[in-house]
């Protein structure tokens, strides 16, 4: 079966359950079948062949869901792009997935506008957009797809290591694993109501918890975006069973100077992950909400993402901990050769389960680099302890946690280089009290010019998503290096006693 089976089934079923509350508008599951229905009959009606790809470039709403379920429901891919995402950036990945047709929030039409990839059709989403009067049109014919577990059903692109976003394959049986795996992991039940305030483009708000509230017949409260007042508003309001928010969206909360005063009796679980969450915050947390258990999530779009968990019980115990790996799913820490290494030793983490990823978009090497016998080589480095639980010691190579955000300095340092008075420049994560870790950069100017700091940033701005533009720039005559000439990023972290 397919999650889109599970979702006809709960329409046949449970026609007047409430599934979806965005904004005050409800739809039941019978009501939003219908709707995914129609989007999928309409792209059927167009020249579009099974498993063309179908760009979904929207903020969170209701509809973002009815498009992401009706585009696969046609029987194509649908690819969510992230909308905080720079247009050369948004150019490069509506070209390399070569995206025959383009669903769009009418709130972003000048980031498309600054692109240049010919799409087949463009489809609005607004207060009178096309998607919506398409939903309208009940004499559209809706022809059912049959599907094979390993059909592509999404490509998520996530920026690799090499600079150069990469679009990650999940296919019908990733995904309906995934549900169950989290599912369990969490043990949602029909009766949960999940609210999710993070990025639904992001694999971990769609697939950790719209998909397995989903395939338990539960309730999606989405928020547009997470904000201190609305979002505390909304948890009084609709009463939602379960919260993810990554650590600097709690650390908001917690500041809060009311916060004590948040009554969420039917809140029962504080789902959290994306970056560690430090030991103060976690107590803080428990103590300011004793009723509800707190709960860690390890993964990655590769693994879509499902690959460990930790626990209320061992919260406050193995602090710094991932947990243990979560059902249907093996983990492991090895070494160069891909053998398993004993307790404390520090190695890569692999994974192995029916979540992992098909491969990489038109990228065979680095999926055989990636996917090997089996198991998925993640670029993590951990370890193990006596009780089985995984530790996280370092991320991939030098990889920033914005907020919840990835940031791969690579992709920063190729737009430093794109400025012509810079001869050289590096970036790193440098500590931040609310998002984690921010990105600083470290440039080195070509004898005879001149640029600013502010000049700088502002191309930055013009170049990448917010999120991804250094907080400072730093001047150098020369950037530390060791013996081969490579670049000492773990000296300039530590700026302080490095002497130009």
């Amino acid at each position: 079966m397919a999650m889109l089976d599970i979702l006809e089934d709960h329409a046949l079923k449970y026609p007047n359950k409430v599934y979806t509350s965005f904004n005050g508008r409800e739809w039941t599951y019978g009501e939003f079948y219908e709707r995914a229905r129609r989007v999928a009959a309409y792209l059927q009606s167009r020249p579009y062949k099974k498993d063309d790809i179908i760009a979904l470039y929207s903020l969170n709403s209701d509809l973002f869901l009815v498009c992401y379920f009706g585009i696969q429901l046609g029987g194509y891919t649908v690819m969510p792009v992230n909308t905080k995402l720079a247009a050369p950036e948004v150019e490069y990945i509506f070209r390399h997935s070569e995206a025959k047709a383009l669903i769009f929030d009418e709130r972003l039409e000048d980031v498309i506008q600054k692109t240049s990839h010919v799409f087949c059709e463009k489809l609005s989403i607004g207060s009178e957009g096309d998607m919506e009067r398409i939903m309208e049109q009940d004499s559209l014919e809706f022809t059912p797809v049959s599907f094979l577990p390993s059909d592509t059903a999404v490509v998520m692109y996530t920026s690799g290591t090499t600079g150069k976003p990469k679009g990650v394959m999940l296919t019908h049986q990733n995904i309906i694993s995934t549900a169950e795996i989290w599912s369990e992991a969490m043990r949602i039940t029909e009766d949960d109501r999940m609210l999710i305030s993070t990025p639904l483009f992001h694999c971990a708000a769609s697939h950790v918890f719209a998909v397995p509230v989903t395939y338990k017949g539960g309730t999606v409260i989405i928020e547009e975006a997470f904000s201190p007042k609305g979002t505390v508003e909304l948890i009084k309001k609709m009463q939602p069973t379960i919260f993810f928010g990554v650590p600097a969206m709690y650390t908001i909360l917690l500041n809060l100077p009311n916060r004590k005063e948040i009554d969420i009796p039917s809140l029962r679980l504080f789902c959290y992950g994306a970056a560690p969450m430090p030991y103060e915050m976690v107590k803080k947390l428990k103590e300011t909400f004793p009723g509800v258990k707190v709960q860690n999530l390890y993964g990655q779009t590769e693994n879509t993402p499902a690959a460990s968990t930790l626990k209320d019980h061992l919260a406050l115990e193995k602090i710094g901990s991932v947990g243990e790996a979560l059902p249907q799913t093996e983990v492991r820490v090895v070494d160069e050769f891909g053998d398993p290494l004993p307790v404390g030793q520090v190695g890569e983490i692999v994974v192995k389960g029916p979540q992992v990823m098909k491969g990489y978009l038109k990228n065979e090497e680095e999926t055989r680099r990636t996917i090997r016998n089996g198991w998925l080589y993640t670029g993590d480095l951990g370890k193990m302890d006596d009780d089985g639980l995984l530790y996280i010691v370092d991320r991939k190579k030098d990889m920033i946690i914005r907020g919840g955000e990835n940031v791969y300095p690579v992709e920063v340092e190729e737009v430093l280089y794109q400025i012509p008075e810079l001869l050289e420049a590096a970036v790193v994560g440098v500590p931040d009290e609310v998002l984690g870790e921010v990105p600083k950069a470290f440039a080195v100017m070509k004898d005879g010019e001149s640029i600013t700091e502010e000049e700088v940033l502002s191309y930055c701005r013009s170049q990448l998503a917010k999120y991804k533009i250094p907080v400072e720039v730093e001047f150098l005559s020369e950037l530390p290096r060791n013996a081969s000439g490579k670049v000492l990023k773990h000296t300039l972290r530590s700026h302080d006693h490095y002497v130009v």
